[in-house]
């Protein structure tokens, strides 16, 4: 019969006295069932050298249990429930040995934090041993014919101890890398540590750096191959493979990278809390520059690391002012990182070596944008068109042409993606005359710079950058307007304004 466990301190004395303790009596008899506490409990041990020897019994036994079946199946009940109840012997003897087996995984995975490596990588390898074992031999029951099982549970569990906030794993992640050759191991890996980065990022007000420094670590690791896998490249072995599961397409093996929203955290805090801090700040080139061909918000984010990779550790980047000016769309003026865009694309485009043709191109882009910018936005751009005016004297051909194209002729091509063959030095700034008749005052106003000589010291875009609709309403009700404004040039002469309309018959003003 299964008892109840003897005390923690009896347990590991009997045990100590009885190393080493094969797993054989326990396979063999079912009366000897009460020996895996004598295994579990040196699992608790301070002695190195006896954690070890319990470990790899511990693989050894359940190991083969899973094999043999011999543990209970499907959504575990209350053990004192089952012990209690009038089930049969065999059901009684699968649910209490399915009890050890969780306390033996729960205690696995506290080793990872283990003070010896070699008991952390015994922990790992036997982790990962009955990860294999019970993706062959389910502890689950598939909810329909053909449904993908595999042990997430307990694999997440061995990627959560990898990624500790507190610990460098560097080396046991480096052993771990073995496994990331198989094809489903990947996809697991990207499934677990997205869900590990969001809790440990929910978890800390500031993410430790030693978390950040694991976590790429592991996903640096995590590679796809070129083509469809196949049986044989799956850690846990399957009969057949069926089209209907995710795990099989590398389309879907792909798409499980960070998600869109945990690449934002990472990128926000790239230049100043991850870059500063690595030994090789090189090591972030591939993640960056792919996250820069993403496009939209991600590429913006990017772009800090990107700026430091470039100018302190001699990145070279052909593509760079080419993708720099494809971000350039009328979404720019709205997203959420509108300042921090702005103010690296003012540093990127600060360069006196910038070709002609170059600066001409964003300039233009930039003024057809502003067209339709709302005014916080054009209180912006319009000073930082004119400082790359002032820096680049070869293109104030944009605003001296006064034979300049008309409207339907403008040479410049928008839809261009290369600003080589944009055409924009051929073009004018048409557009910022078009502004001098905007609505808002002081973006009439800003747009009319152009109409004198540029002054040699630029203007300042830095306390533009953070403006909000907001805060220009409320600037512009805190003018004083004058005490008298006339709302007509011509005063009114009959009830409808015509002097001799039928109304001025009729009636008359008083």
């Amino acid at each position: 019969d299964c008892k109840h466990p003897p005390t923690a301190s009896s347990r590991l004395k009997q045990s100590r006295r009885r190393l080493p303790f094969p797993p054989r009596a326990v396979l063999a008899s079912r009366g000897e069932a009460n020996a895996v506490f004598d295994i579990l409990a040196v699992l608790q041990s301070e002695d190195h050298e006896e954690t070890q020897e319990a470990v790899r019994a511990c693989s050894r036994l359940f190991g083969a249990l899973l094999e043999r079946g011999e543990l209970f199946v499907g959504q575990l009940p209350s053990e004192d429930t089952v012990m209690a109840g009038s089930q049969g012997a065999t059901r009684k003897y699968k649910v209490w040995m399915r009890h050890r087996y969780r306390s033996c995984c729960n205690r696995l995975q506290e080793l990872l934090t283990h003070p010896s490596f070699e008991v952390k990588e015994l922990a790992v390898s036997t982790l990962m041993k009955f990860v294999q074992l019970e993706g062959a031999h389910p502890l689950e029951k598939p909810k329909w014919d053909g449904y993908y099982l595999f042990p997430r549970q307990l694999f997440k569990a061995v990627v959560e101890g990898l990624l500790s906030p507190e610990d460098d794993c560097s080396l046991l992640l480096s052993r771990f890398q073995e496994y990331l050759e198989h094809d489903d191991i990947r996809y697991h890996t990207m499934q677990a540590a997205t869900g590990v980065v969001g809790r440990v990022a929910d978890r800390y007000p500031e993410v430790p750096l030693t978390f950040w420094n694991n976590a790429f670590t592991l996903l640096s690791a995590v590679g796809l191959p070129r083509q469809e896998c196949s049986t044989s490249s799956f850690y846990v072995k399957h009969v057949e493979l069926s089209r209907t599961w995710k795990v099989v397409h590398l389309k879907v093996r792909r798409s499980r990278g960070l998600p869109l929203s945990l690449c934002k955290k990472v990128l926000v805090i790239m230049h100043d809390s991850i870059l500063p801090h690595l030994a090789q700040p090189s090591l972030m080139i591939d993640f960056l520059t792919r996250a820069y061909d993403m496009g939209g918000a991600i590429s913006l984010l990017a772009l800090n690391g990107l700026f430091i990779l470039i100018h302190q550790h001699n990145l070279e980047y052909p593509d760079f002012y080419r993708k720099l000016y494809g971000l350039l769309d009328p979404s720019v003026f709205h997203v959420k990182y509108r300042a921090r865009f702005f103010h690296l694309a003012d540093l990127f485009l600060s360069s006196s070596h910038l070709p002609a043709y170059l600066v001409a191109a964003f300039a233009k882009r930039l003024s057809r944008l502003a067209l339709t910018a709302p005014p916080e936005a054009l209180l912006m751009v319009l000073p930082f068109i004119c400082n790359l005016l002032r820096r680049h004297p070869a293109c104030r051909v944009l605003v001296h042409r006064p034979l300049g194209p008309e409207l339907d002729a403008d040479p410049y091509d928008p839809d261009e993606e290369d600003p080589a063959k944009s055409r924009a030095l051929e073009s004018s700034l048409w557009e910022l005359q078009a502004l001098q008749r905007h609505y808002h005052p002081d973006v009439s106003q800003a747009a009319s710079v152009i109409n004198q000589a540029l002054s040699v010291p630029e203007v300042s875009i830095a306390p533009l950058l953070e403006l909000t609709a907001f805060e220009v309403f409320e600037r512009d009700l805190k003018k004083k307007g004058q005490e008298s404004v006339p709302l007509e040039f011509i005063p009114a002469q009959g009830l409808l304004g015509r002097q001799d309309d039928l109304c001025a018959q009729h009636f008359t003003l008083s």
